[in-house]
Protein backbone atom coordinates (compact mmCIF):
# COMPACT_ATOMS: atom_id res chain seq x y z
CA UNK A 1 0.00 0.00 0.00
CA UNK A 2 0.84 3.48 -0.60
CA UNK A 3 0.98 5.22 3.23
CA UNK A 4 2.38 8.43 4.46
CA UNK A 5 3.45 8.67 8.40
CA UNK A 6 3.80 12.70 9.46
CA UNK A 7 6.09 13.29 12.25
CA UNK A 8 8.93 11.45 12.93
CA UNK A 9 9.21 11.23 16.62
CA UNK A 10 9.50 7.92 18.19
CA UNK A 11 6.58 6.36 16.79
CA UNK A 12 6.24 8.10 13.65
CA UNK A 13 9.64 6.76 12.63
CA UNK A 14 9.01 3.76 14.06
CA UNK A 15 6.00 3.34 11.82
CA UNK A 16 7.36 4.17 9.26
CA UNK A 17 10.23 2.34 9.11
CA UNK A 18 8.67 -1.45 9.71
CA UNK A 19 5.84 -0.66 7.37
CA UNK A 20 8.38 -0.24 4.75
CA UNK A 21 9.98 -3.60 5.95
CA UNK A 22 6.69 -5.24 5.33
CA UNK A 23 6.34 -4.01 1.82
CA UNK A 24 4.59 -0.89 1.94
CA UNK A 25 5.89 2.45 0.37
CA UNK A 26 6.01 4.62 2.97
CA UNK A 27 6.81 8.84 2.90
CA UNK A 28 7.59 10.05 6.39
CA UNK A 29 6.40 13.80 6.68
CA UNK A 30 8.55 16.29 9.27
CA UNK A 31 8.45 20.05 9.20
CA UNK A 32 12.05 19.83 10.63
CA UNK A 33 14.21 20.43 7.76
CA UNK A 34 17.65 18.92 9.52
CA UNK A 35 15.92 16.04 10.80
CA UNK A 36 14.71 15.08 7.62
CA UNK A 37 17.92 15.61 5.94
CA UNK A 38 19.94 13.58 8.49
CA UNK A 39 17.10 10.61 7.95
CA UNK A 40 17.67 11.11 4.05
CA UNK A 41 21.41 10.30 4.83
CA UNK A 42 19.98 7.04 7.20
CA UNK A 43 21.29 8.88 10.64
CA UNK A 44 18.85 7.80 13.18
CA UNK A 45 18.05 10.42 15.83
CA UNK A 46 17.32 7.96 18.78
CA UNK A 47 18.72 4.94 19.91
CA UNK A 48 16.22 1.89 19.43
CA UNK A 49 17.95 -1.55 19.25
CA UNK A 50 16.81 -3.00 14.88
CA UNK A 51 15.49 0.79 14.18
CA UNK A 52 18.73 1.92 11.93
CA UNK A 53 19.09 -1.39 9.93
CA UNK A 54 15.30 -0.82 8.67
CA UNK A 55 16.00 2.45 7.91
CA UNK A 56 18.99 2.50 5.35
CA UNK A 57 17.45 -1.20 4.19
CA UNK A 58 14.63 0.32 2.86
CA UNK A 59 16.06 3.64 1.72
CA UNK A 60 18.37 1.57 -0.33
CA UNK A 61 15.49 -0.49 -1.73
CA UNK A 62 13.43 3.26 -2.25
CA UNK A 63 10.47 1.86 0.35
CA UNK A 64 11.09 4.57 2.45
CA UNK A 65 11.55 8.24 1.83
CA UNK A 66 11.14 11.83 3.79
CA UNK A 67 10.35 14.93 2.86
CA UNK A 68 9.06 18.08 4.87
CA UNK A 69 6.30 18.67 2.25
CA UNK A 70 2.98 17.58 3.66
CA UNK A 71 1.13 17.88 0.08
CA UNK A 72 3.77 16.11 -1.66
CA UNK A 73 3.71 13.14 0.65
CA UNK A 74 0.14 12.98 0.56
CA UNK A 75 0.03 13.05 -2.70
CA UNK A 76 -1.32 9.59 -3.58
CA UNK A 77 -1.52 8.25 -0.21
CA UNK A 78 -4.20 5.40 0.55
CA UNK A 79 -3.19 5.61 5.00
CA UNK A 80 -1.92 8.30 6.39
CA UNK A 81 -0.69 8.08 10.08
CA UNK A 82 -0.88 11.30 12.47
CA UNK A 83 2.40 10.37 14.80
CA UNK A 84 2.42 13.81 16.28
CA UNK A 85 3.31 14.95 19.97
CA UNK A 86 0.44 15.10 22.37
CA UNK A 87 2.35 16.63 25.38
CA UNK A 88 0.66 16.79 28.81
CA UNK A 89 -0.41 20.49 29.92
CA UNK A 90 -0.32 21.80 32.68
CA UNK A 91 -3.77 19.90 33.74
CA UNK A 92 -2.31 17.08 33.05
CA UNK A 93 -4.66 17.12 29.25
CA UNK A 94 -3.13 16.23 26.19
CA UNK A 95 -2.11 19.13 24.01
CA UNK A 96 -3.55 17.99 20.89
CA UNK A 97 -2.79 21.24 18.90
CA UNK A 98 0.05 19.67 16.54
CA UNK A 99 -2.47 16.76 15.48
CA UNK A 100 -5.70 19.26 14.63
CA UNK A 101 -3.18 21.07 13.43
CA UNK A 102 -1.91 19.06 10.76
CA UNK A 103 -5.01 17.91 10.24
CA UNK A 104 -6.60 21.16 9.04
CA UNK A 105 -3.91 21.16 6.65
CA UNK A 106 -5.00 17.88 5.39
CA UNK A 107 -8.08 18.57 4.19
CA UNK A 108 -6.37 20.76 2.02
CA UNK A 109 -3.80 18.22 0.58
CA UNK A 110 -6.15 14.56 0.69
CA UNK A 111 -5.53 12.34 -2.37
CA UNK A 112 -8.27 11.86 -5.39
CA UNK A 113 -8.53 8.93 -4.30
CA UNK A 114 -10.20 7.03 -0.77
CA UNK A 115 -8.22 7.45 2.46
CA UNK A 116 -8.08 6.31 5.45
CA UNK A 117 -6.14 8.97 8.28
CA UNK A 118 -4.98 7.23 11.01
CA UNK A 119 -4.65 8.71 14.74
CA UNK A 120 -1.34 6.78 15.86
CA UNK A 121 -0.84 9.30 18.52
CA UNK A 122 -1.82 8.78 21.79
CA UNK A 123 -5.23 10.98 21.99
CA UNK A 124 -8.22 11.49 24.53
CA UNK A 125 -11.30 9.95 23.83
CA UNK A 126 -13.28 12.85 20.96
CA UNK A 127 -10.31 12.75 19.18
CA UNK A 128 -11.04 11.20 16.35
CA UNK A 129 -14.20 13.12 15.76
CA UNK A 130 -11.82 16.44 16.29
CA UNK A 131 -9.74 14.91 13.30
CA UNK A 132 -12.50 14.43 11.31
CA UNK A 133 -14.11 17.82 11.87
CA UNK A 134 -10.95 19.84 11.07
CA UNK A 135 -10.15 17.61 7.85
CA UNK A 136 -13.77 18.31 6.83
CA UNK A 137 -13.36 21.73 6.84
CA UNK A 138 -11.49 21.85 3.78
CA UNK A 139 -11.88 17.84 2.10
CA UNK A 140 -12.96 17.52 -1.13
CA UNK A 141 -12.58 13.39 -1.43
CA UNK A 142 -13.60 10.55 0.55
CA UNK A 143 -11.84 10.35 3.72
CA UNK A 144 -12.45 8.34 7.17
CA UNK A 145 -10.92 8.58 10.52
CA UNK A 146 -9.56 5.79 12.37
CA UNK A 147 -7.83 5.50 15.92
CA UNK A 148 -4.93 2.93 15.74
CA UNK A 149 -3.18 3.10 19.73
CA UNK A 150 0.70 2.36 19.61
CA UNK A 151 1.82 0.01 22.30
CA UNK A 152 5.32 0.23 21.45
CA UNK A 153 7.96 -0.38 24.38
CA UNK A 154 11.11 1.78 24.18
CA UNK A 155 14.08 -0.77 23.55
CA UNK A 156 11.62 -3.46 21.87
CA UNK A 157 9.88 -1.03 19.85
CA UNK A 158 10.68 -2.62 16.60
CA UNK A 159 10.16 -6.06 17.97
CA UNK A 160 6.74 -4.96 18.95
CA UNK A 161 5.65 -3.52 15.69
CA UNK A 162 6.75 -6.46 13.68
CA UNK A 163 5.28 -9.03 16.34
CA UNK A 164 2.32 -7.35 18.11
CA UNK A 165 0.61 -9.06 20.54
CA UNK A 166 -2.16 -7.29 19.09
CA UNK A 167 -3.32 -4.33 17.08
CA UNK A 168 -5.77 -2.07 17.75
CA UNK A 169 -8.23 -0.29 15.71
CA UNK A 170 -11.22 1.73 15.77
CA UNK A 171 -13.56 2.80 13.15
CA UNK A 172 -16.63 4.16 12.10
CA UNK A 173 -17.29 2.08 8.16
CA UNK A 174 -16.54 -1.00 6.82
CA UNK A 175 -14.52 0.33 4.13
CA UNK A 176 -12.04 1.90 6.48
CA UNK A 177 -11.69 -1.62 8.10
CA UNK A 178 -10.97 -3.07 5.64
CA UNK A 179 -8.15 -0.46 4.41
CA UNK A 180 -6.53 -1.42 8.06
CA UNK A 181 -6.64 -5.22 7.65
CA UNK A 182 -4.87 -5.02 4.64
CA UNK A 183 -2.12 -2.72 5.99
CA UNK A 184 -1.14 -5.04 8.71
CA UNK A 185 -2.19 -8.15 7.00
CA UNK A 186 1.71 -9.11 7.56
CA UNK A 187 1.66 -8.07 10.69
CA UNK A 188 -1.22 -10.03 12.98
CA UNK A 189 -1.86 -13.74 12.94
CA UNK A 190 -4.50 -15.87 14.88
CA UNK A 191 -1.98 -15.94 17.67
CA UNK A 192 -1.81 -12.28 17.24
CA UNK A 193 -5.12 -10.90 16.61
CA UNK A 194 -6.51 -7.04 14.71
CA UNK A 195 -9.06 -5.93 17.00
CA UNK A 196 -11.65 -3.87 15.39
CA UNK A 197 -13.78 -1.65 17.58
CA UNK A 198 -15.14 1.67 17.98
CA UNK A 199 -12.79 4.77 17.77
CA UNK A 200 -13.53 6.02 21.86
CA UNK A 201 -13.04 2.34 23.03
CA UNK A 202 -9.91 2.06 20.92
CA UNK A 203 -8.77 5.35 22.32
CA UNK A 204 -8.88 4.91 26.14
CA UNK A 205 -7.32 1.34 25.20
CA UNK A 206 -4.01 2.96 25.28
CA UNK A 207 -4.55 4.76 28.63
CA UNK A 208 -5.95 1.49 29.97
CA UNK A 209 -3.13 -0.45 29.18
CA UNK A 210 -0.44 1.97 30.59
CA UNK A 211 -2.61 2.67 33.20
CA UNK A 212 -2.83 -0.91 34.40
CA UNK A 213 0.91 -1.42 34.47
CA UNK A 214 1.45 1.86 36.75
CA UNK A 215 -0.51 0.25 39.42
CA UNK A 216 0.99 -3.19 38.88
CA UNK A 217 4.21 -0.83 39.41
CA UNK A 218 3.40 1.13 42.50
CA UNK A 219 1.71 -2.01 43.72
CA UNK A 220 5.04 -4.00 44.15
CA UNK A 221 6.75 -0.71 45.41
CA UNK A 222 3.96 -0.93 48.18
CA UNK A 223 4.30 -4.89 48.88
CA UNK A 224 8.59 -3.46 48.97
CA UNK A 225 8.20 -1.27 51.47
CA UNK A 226 6.51 -4.05 53.71
CA UNK A 227 8.94 -6.45 52.84
CA UNK A 228 11.44 -4.24 54.94
CA UNK A 229 9.36 -3.44 57.54
CA UNK A 230 8.73 -7.21 58.22
CA UNK A 231 11.86 -8.93 56.95
CA UNK A 232 10.44 -10.13 53.69
CA UNK A 233 12.43 -10.71 50.66
CA UNK A 234 10.47 -9.26 47.39
CA UNK A 235 12.21 -11.63 44.77
CA UNK A 236 10.99 -14.28 46.47
CA UNK A 237 7.72 -12.96 47.17
CA UNK A 238 7.51 -11.88 43.72
CA UNK A 239 8.10 -15.39 42.29
CA UNK A 240 5.30 -16.46 44.88
CA UNK A 241 3.00 -14.62 43.25
CA UNK A 242 4.06 -14.54 39.83
CA UNK A 243 3.41 -17.86 39.07
CA UNK A 244 0.06 -17.01 39.66
CA UNK A 245 -1.70 -17.18 36.11
CA UNK A 246 -3.80 -14.59 37.05
CA UNK A 247 -1.20 -12.20 37.76
CA UNK A 248 1.96 -13.16 35.79
CA UNK A 249 5.34 -12.14 36.55
CA UNK A 250 5.49 -9.24 34.27
CA UNK A 251 5.86 -5.60 36.20
CA UNK A 252 6.17 -7.25 39.47
CA UNK A 253 9.78 -5.78 39.94
CA UNK A 254 10.11 -2.76 42.72
CA UNK A 255 12.39 -0.15 42.36
CA UNK A 256 12.79 3.43 42.13
CA UNK A 257 9.75 4.02 39.55
CA UNK A 258 8.61 4.66 36.74
CA UNK A 259 9.01 6.90 34.37
CA UNK A 260 9.46 7.70 30.90
CA UNK A 261 7.30 9.82 27.76
CA UNK A 262 4.50 7.34 28.19
CA UNK A 263 3.40 6.30 31.53
CA UNK A 264 3.43 9.90 33.68
CA UNK A 265 2.02 11.69 30.53
CA UNK A 266 -1.09 9.01 29.88
CA UNK A 267 -1.94 8.67 33.35
CA UNK A 268 -2.33 12.26 34.21
CA UNK A 269 -4.39 12.53 31.17
CA UNK A 270 -6.76 9.65 31.68
CA UNK A 271 -6.72 11.06 35.46
CA UNK A 272 -7.88 14.49 33.93
CA UNK A 273 -10.50 12.51 31.59
CA UNK A 274 -11.92 11.02 34.60
CA UNK A 275 -12.33 14.40 37.14
CA UNK A 276 -13.83 16.02 33.46
CA UNK A 277 -16.30 13.45 33.41
CA UNK A 278 -17.13 13.72 37.17
CA UNK A 279 -15.32 10.53 38.12
CA UNK A 280 -12.74 10.38 41.03
CA UNK A 281 -10.26 7.82 39.90
CA UNK A 282 -8.92 6.98 43.28
CA UNK A 283 -6.61 4.06 42.73
CA UNK A 284 -5.08 5.79 39.90
CA UNK A 285 -3.92 9.07 41.90
CA UNK A 286 -2.73 6.78 44.63
CA UNK A 287 -0.57 4.97 42.14
CA UNK A 288 1.05 8.41 41.51
CA UNK A 289 1.81 9.12 44.78
CA UNK A 290 3.04 5.79 45.39
CA UNK A 291 5.53 6.67 42.36
CA UNK A 292 6.69 10.10 43.92
CA UNK A 293 7.30 8.61 47.12
CA UNK A 294 9.32 5.66 45.56
CA UNK A 295 11.39 8.15 43.49
CA UNK A 296 12.45 9.88 46.92
CA UNK A 297 12.93 6.91 49.02
CA UNK A 298 16.10 6.13 47.61
CA UNK A 299 17.89 10.15 48.18
CA UNK A 300 15.91 9.77 52.36
CA UNK A 301 18.17 6.20 52.61
CA UNK A 302 21.37 7.66 51.18
CA UNK A 303 21.17 10.54 53.64
CA UNK A 304 20.00 8.61 56.43
CA UNK A 305 22.95 6.46 55.82
CA UNK A 306 25.40 9.11 56.20
CA UNK A 307 23.67 10.52 59.69
CA UNK A 308 21.71 13.30 57.60
CA UNK A 309 24.33 15.09 56.25
CA UNK A 310 25.88 14.50 52.41
CA UNK A 311 27.39 18.00 51.97
CA UNK A 312 30.27 17.64 50.37
CA UNK A 313 30.09 14.14 49.01
CA UNK A 314 30.23 12.77 45.72
CA UNK A 315 28.08 9.62 44.20
CA UNK A 316 28.60 7.75 41.09
CA UNK A 317 25.54 6.94 39.23
CA UNK A 318 24.85 3.99 36.79
CA UNK A 319 22.34 4.49 34.46
CA UNK A 320 20.41 7.55 33.36
CA UNK A 321 17.93 6.65 31.05
CA UNK A 322 14.63 5.43 32.06
CA UNK A 323 14.80 2.35 30.84
CA UNK A 324 17.60 0.07 29.56
CA UNK A 325 18.24 0.34 25.29
CA UNK A 326 16.68 3.80 25.11
CA UNK A 327 18.57 6.92 25.21
CA UNK A 328 15.17 8.60 26.30
CA UNK A 329 15.58 10.69 29.57
CA UNK A 330 12.16 12.18 30.18
CA UNK A 331 11.19 12.01 33.63
CA UNK A 332 13.81 9.43 34.79
CA UNK A 333 13.83 8.76 37.88
CA UNK A 334 17.77 9.14 37.50
CA UNK A 335 17.34 12.75 37.08
CA UNK A 336 14.90 12.86 39.97
CA UNK A 337 17.38 11.56 42.41
CA UNK A 338 20.51 13.74 40.92
CA UNK A 339 18.07 16.80 41.04
CA UNK A 340 17.95 15.60 45.00
CA UNK A 341 21.38 15.05 45.67
CA UNK A 342 22.34 18.44 44.22
CA UNK A 343 19.87 20.32 45.90
CA UNK A 344 21.47 18.66 49.27
CA UNK A 345 24.67 19.69 48.62
CA UNK A 346 26.15 16.67 46.87
CA UNK A 347 28.13 16.13 43.75
CA UNK A 348 27.64 13.31 40.78
CA UNK A 349 29.44 11.34 38.13
CA UNK A 350 27.28 9.78 36.27
CA UNK A 351 26.92 7.06 33.61
CA UNK A 352 24.80 5.70 31.35
CA UNK A 353 25.85 3.81 27.55
CA UNK A 354 23.44 5.65 25.03
CA UNK A 355 21.71 8.33 27.19
CA UNK A 356 24.96 10.53 28.43
CA UNK A 357 25.02 13.03 25.98
CA UNK A 358 21.09 14.35 26.59
CA UNK A 359 22.00 13.86 30.32
CA UNK A 360 24.93 16.23 29.37
CA UNK A 361 23.31 18.70 27.17
CA UNK A 362 20.41 18.82 30.74
CA UNK A 363 22.80 19.84 33.28
CA UNK A 364 25.89 21.47 30.89
CA UNK A 365 25.62 24.87 33.38
CA UNK A 366 25.80 22.66 36.61
CA UNK A 367 29.21 22.31 37.89
CA UNK A 368 28.26 19.66 40.18
CA UNK A 369 27.04 16.92 37.60
CA UNK A 370 30.08 15.57 35.19
CA UNK A 371 29.48 12.61 32.54
CA UNK A 372 32.09 9.61 32.55
CA UNK A 373 32.38 8.24 29.38
CA UNK A 374 32.93 4.51 31.55
CA UNK A 375 31.64 3.16 34.37
CA UNK A 376 34.25 1.95 36.84
CA UNK A 377 35.86 5.80 36.22
CA UNK A 378 33.00 7.40 37.49
CA UNK A 379 33.49 5.40 40.85
CA UNK A 380 36.96 6.95 41.17
CA UNK A 381 36.41 8.57 44.87
CA UNK A 382 32.90 8.35 44.73
CA UNK A 383 31.51 8.05 48.74
CA UNK A 384 28.86 5.11 46.97
CA UNK A 385 27.61 4.08 43.48
CA UNK A 386 23.94 4.39 43.04
CA UNK A 387 22.48 2.29 40.02
CA UNK A 388 19.13 3.88 38.48
CA UNK A 389 19.08 1.30 35.62
CA UNK A 390 19.14 -2.07 35.20
CA UNK A 391 21.25 -1.89 32.02
CA UNK A 392 22.84 -5.76 30.81
CA UNK A 393 26.03 -4.58 31.46
CA UNK A 394 25.73 -2.84 35.51
CA UNK A 395 24.29 -6.53 35.96
CA UNK A 396 27.88 -8.41 35.01
CA UNK A 397 29.49 -5.59 36.27
CA UNK A 398 33.27 -6.75 38.21
CA UNK A 399 31.91 -6.66 42.09
CA UNK A 400 35.32 -6.42 43.04
CA UNK A 401 36.32 -3.18 40.31
CA UNK A 402 32.99 -1.56 42.10
CA UNK A 403 34.76 -2.08 45.86
CA UNK A 404 37.98 -0.96 44.33
CA UNK A 405 36.95 2.00 42.75
CA UNK A 406 34.72 3.51 45.82
CA UNK A 407 36.01 5.38 48.54
CA UNK A 408 34.20 2.83 51.01
CA UNK A 409 32.38 -0.08 49.30
CA UNK A 410 28.69 1.22 49.43
CA UNK A 411 25.98 0.34 46.60
CA UNK A 412 22.64 1.74 46.69
CA UNK A 413 20.75 -0.17 44.17
CA UNK A 414 17.61 0.84 43.20
CA UNK A 415 16.57 -2.16 40.43
CA UNK A 416 17.82 -4.61 42.39
CA UNK A 417 19.99 -6.16 40.01
CA UNK A 418 22.37 -7.61 42.53
CA UNK A 419 21.73 -10.39 45.20
CA UNK A 420 22.40 -8.99 49.13
CA UNK A 421 24.32 -12.56 49.55
CA UNK A 422 26.29 -11.60 47.05
CA UNK A 423 27.19 -8.33 47.99
CA UNK A 424 28.06 -9.30 51.37
CA UNK A 425 30.60 -11.73 49.74
CA UNK A 426 32.37 -8.86 47.87
CA UNK A 427 32.39 -7.13 50.96
CA UNK A 428 29.96 -4.48 49.82
CA UNK A 429 27.39 -2.61 52.17
CA UNK A 430 24.41 -2.87 50.23
CA UNK A 431 20.67 -1.50 49.79
CA UNK A 432 17.97 -2.58 47.42
CA UNK A 433 14.51 -1.95 47.48
CA UNK A 434 12.28 -4.33 49.72
CA UNK A 435 15.31 -6.66 50.78
CA UNK A 436 17.64 -6.35 54.21
CA UNK A 437 20.19 -4.13 53.70
CA UNK A 438 24.01 -5.44 54.68
CA UNK A 439 25.52 -3.15 56.34
CA UNK A 440 29.42 -4.48 57.00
Amino acid sequence: MRVTVIGTGYVGLVTGCCLAEAGHTVVCVDNNEQKVTDLQNGIVPIYEPGLADYLTNNISNGRLTFTTDTAAGVHQAEAVFLALPTPPQEDGSADLSAVLSVASQLGEHLPDNYCVIIDKSTVPVGTAEKVRAAVAEHATTDFDVVSNPEFLREGLAVQDFMRPERVVIGVTSKRAEAVMRELYAAFVSDDRPLLVMDTATAELAKYAANSFLVTKISFMNEIAQMCERVGADVDMLRQAIGYDSRIGHKFLYPGIGYGGSCFPKDVRALIHMSDHEGYDFKLLKAAMDVNRQQQNMMVSRIIDHFSGDIVGKTFAVWGLAFKPNTDDIREAPALIIIDALIAAGAGVVAYDPEAADNVRRLYKSQEKVSISGEKYAALNNADALIVTTEWAEFTKADLHLIAEGLQQPLVFDGRNIYRPETMQKAGISYYSVGRRPVLL
